[in-house]
């Protein structure tokens, strides 16, 4: 079998060095909201990937929801993702960031003063949020949006990506997946509107379609993605029985659009149910650009099956990239993958926030290194 993974690739206009995408991963490394230097170093240490798709980044202030993720909505934040993406294109890498609006996953301890939790409808995830303040507590009932606040969310998404592109980043992913508020609207579980936006397949995905097409118009559809977890059942999503009639559209609409790919995440091997190899298969016959599939793929031979099969163009990885700053490398050697620490995913370790972060050593025991802010761009 060859090796596709390690050849170049194309995305839209750009050519990434590899098929392998570091997959968004929340690390809660961000306090204030902001990013940081230290957030310049994880990535820079991880820019081997084809391409990196940032961690969940707020479009708004009341879509920050978790502790310490960051947000992309001001000057200061386009200053500070500045040194993330120069960091990066300095190293060689692409990198999107995946704009994730949390909707009804929230608690108000973890929002800025003024912000308020939001949902399509006034019904609470099932669940608990930790909180810095009082560790974890059960998340509330969301306020439903009114019709008429719809488009202003819709660009609130189209000014963060506009932000993203005077950050420096290539493009956007918008995050339609795992249960936060563009999937919110998608599901009928989470959506019990009358107005036009619920109701009916076509209905509730109105609001995902009139986002991405605006996200679209604003920067390029080619540098334009979108996130979906078909039979996701993450943040309290359950299933339905409309899921494959609702992709299917999704995808055909996505495509009028031109989005310059769709990443599809398979949640199977964190215990939700399988995506029916056929619901893949009609999403791909239906968009026909840049397919990326994410879930489970840590070891070579599955990686190269996707691409090779022509399943996937592109394949995420996520876990292991955390404790594997040097992936790219390790995978093309055959080398072992060092496993990561659950404890330190979104939180800092006993010395501080570089604990499971950015100390993971590369193959050879070596520290994956220290970025200087000093560098030559």
């Amino acid at each position: 079998m060859s090796n596709k993974a390690f050849e170049p690739a194309k995305l839209g206009a750009l050519t990434l060095a590899n098929h392998l995408v570091m997959a968004p991963l929340t690390r809660s490394r961000a306090p204030g909201n902001v990013p940081n230097e230290l957030m310049a170093e994880y990535y820079r240490q991880r820019a081997t990937a084809g391409l990196i798709i940032t961690e969940g980044t707020a479009p708004s202030a009341n879509g920050l929801g978790y502790a310490r993720i960051p947000g992309l909505f001001n000057q200061e934040h386009v200053t500070n993702w500045q040194r993330v993406t120069e960091t990066v294109h300095h190293h060689g890498g692409h990198i999107f960031v995946q704009l994730m609006h949390v909707g009804r996953v929230f608690h108000p301890h973890n929002l800025p003063a003024g912000a308020e939790g939001i949902a399509p409808s006034a019904i609470a995830a099932a669940g608990e949020m930790w909180t810095d303040q009082e560790q974890m507590q059960p998340q509330p009932v969301p306020r439903a949006l009114r019709t008429e606040e719809l488009a202003q969310l819709r660009d609130e998404f189209v000014h963060s990506a506009k932000l993203a592109i005077e950050a420096g980043f290539d493009g956007v992913e918008l995050h339609g997946a795992n249960g936060y508020l563009l999937e919110q609207f998608l599901n009928p579980h989470s959506n019990q509107r009358t107005d036009e936006y619920g109701g009916s397949v076509q209905n509730r995905a109105r609001f995902v379609l009139e986002t991405t097409r605006a996200v679209a118009e604003a920067i390029g559809a080619e540098r334009t993605g979108i996130r979906l977890s078909p039979w996701g059942v993450f943040n309290d999503m359950g299933t339905y029985p409309e899921i494959d009639e609702t992709y299917a559209y999704l995808a055909e609409e996505l495509q009028k659009i031109g989005v310059v790919y769709l990443h599809l995440v398979d949640h199977t091997s964190m215990g939700a149910p399988a995506v029916p190899a056929e619901t893949v298969i009609t999403i791909r016959q239906k968009f026909t650009n840049t397919l990326i599939l994410s879930g489970g793929y840590d070891n070579l031979a599955s990686i190269n099956e996707a691409l090779e099969s022509g399943r996937a163009d592109l394949v995420a990885i996520g876990r292991p990239f955390i404790s594997n700053p040097d992936l790219v490398a390790r995978l093309k050697a055959g080398l072992p993958l060092a496993q990561p620490e659950p404890s330190t995913f979104y939180a800092p370790g006993p010395n501080g926030f570089a604990d499971g972060y950015t100390d993971y050593p590369t193959a050879d025991g070596q520290p994956a290194g220290t970025f200087s802010p000093s560098y030559e761009a």
